[in-house]
């Protein structure tokens, strides 16, 4: 896989800037409609993906990178010969960050006449959708649902940790580095991301030699003032403050942190992705902040490097781990169709059945990891990386 991935995004520098030039990140094709696909010589059928996730609203770093990323990747492989010899339809849809939208989302989608589904982006959709493509037994690949029921069913995979897993790395990252002896925690009790991750992290804590001196909740309905929290974590001397939480409010506790005159280390998980990109923050604050995470942008291999560059040149930003999952969700999904023979004029189950049987037998390389796999229970084998902010920017951790 790592091999047809880099020779695509290869020749995408020439390729790549054909079929991706233009745009930006609030007016690509992605975010408004389908992307154009020339139509197969034979028959004129295509593949057809639909991308489902907050294109709109405080979320929106996380839902535009991965229908952005999944455009990106579909124009590549067009570009490049399609799958078993038929192109890739696209098509992207805003659920604002809600879940029942979500599900219209994915109706729309369903009567555009997809085939796969990449996404939905975020936890609450994704386990509000999967029970719609289970019904209809289509295949499911979140790029970035990371709550563990979210791949309960069979036909739902994904390509980045679960909560359970992320915590339980977060806690063994900063006991091997040492680099904290009490830790603080301020987590979402009302979010299922958030919550798993914390309790795996307090439970796997207690192995790694630091304590944990203050964990503290907030919830939906109150997470603009964080100074009791972080009082707490202050009075307890805390030296690292782990936040399993999504940027907008990370970027409040961070400027409240400030002001106060506490400063110890942030240390985030894959939502804290996109920090830099919230407005009216000062991303000064954010220097020195560390976030595991499977993707850097800074990493020098060629598979990210043009990643990276046709990302910007479209969307004239830098991507983030949200798309880094999506655009491998898509060659994933490519690998699976070509291992098995399929052709677009299969029913969406029998392509289901089809993908699943595959993808719990190959071995995929990308963007997020050298090697994924998969078994049955829908979750991905892969080894995390942690990323530091520097100069306002992320780069990998020494």
């Amino acid at each position: 896989m790592k091999s047809v991935i880099s020779l695509l995004a290869a020749s995408a520098l020439l390729a790549g800037t054909i079929a991706g030039c233009g745009g930006n990140a609030g007016g690509n094709t992605a975010s408004t409609g389908e992307s154009t696909a020339t139509e197969s010589s034979a028959s004129g059928a295509t593949f057809k993906i639909g991308s489902i996730g907050p294109l709109t609203g405080g979320a929106a770093a996380y839902g535009l990178a991965v229908v952005n990323s999944v455009e990106l990747a579909v124009n590549e492989i067009n570009a490049n010969g399609g799958i078993n010899g038929y192109q890739v339809e696209m098509k992207g849809e805003d659920d604002e960050l809600n879940a029942e939208k979500s599900v219209n989302a994915y109706n729309t989608l369903k009567d555009w006449g997809m085939q796969f589904l990449v996404g939905s982006t975020t936890s609450a959709c994704s386990l509000a959708v999967s029970e719609n493509t289970h019904e209809d037994n289509m295949f499911q690949l979140t790029p970035s649902a990371s709550a563990a029921d979210c791949v309960a069913y069979d036909n739902v995979f994904r390509v980045c940790f679960s909560d359970p897993n992320q915590g339980l790395a977060s806690a063994q990252y900063i006991g091997s580095h040492k680099l904290a002896s009490k830790v603080a925690i301020i987590y979402d009790s009302s979010d299922v991301y958030s919550s798993g991750i914390y309790q795996t992290f307090a439970q796997e804590a207690v192995n790694q030699g630091f304590d944990v001196v203050s964990a503290e909740a907030f919830t939906a309905d109150s997470k603009t003032d964080f100074s009791v929290q972080l009082q707490k974590a202050k009075d307890a001397g805390a030296e690292l403050l782990f936040l399993p939480i999504y940027y907008t409010e990370a970027s409040l506790i961070l400027t409240q942190a400030n002001t106060m005159g506490y400063a110890p280390i942030f240390f985030g998980v894959d939502g804290m992705d996109g920090i830099l990109t919230v407005e009216n923050f000062d991303t000064s604050l954010a220097e020195g902040l560390m976030l595991l995470t499977p993707f850097a942008a800074d990493a020098t291999d060629d598979l990210t490097v043009n990643y990276v560059k046709n990302y910007k040149e479209k969307y004239g930003e830098t991507p983030n781990q949200f798309g880094a999952d999506a655009y491998d969700a898509v060659y994933i999904i490519k690998q699976c169709l070509e291992e098995a023979g399929a052709t677009p004029d299969m029913s969406v189950s029998d392509l289901c059945e089809a993908v699943k049987g595959k993808i719990v037998t190959i071995t995929a390389s990308g963007l997020t990891s050298d090697t994924m796999t998969w078994d049955a229970s829908g979750e991905p084998n892969k080894e995390p990386k942690a990323v530091v902010i520097k100069d306002g920017a992320y780069v990998t951790a020494e």
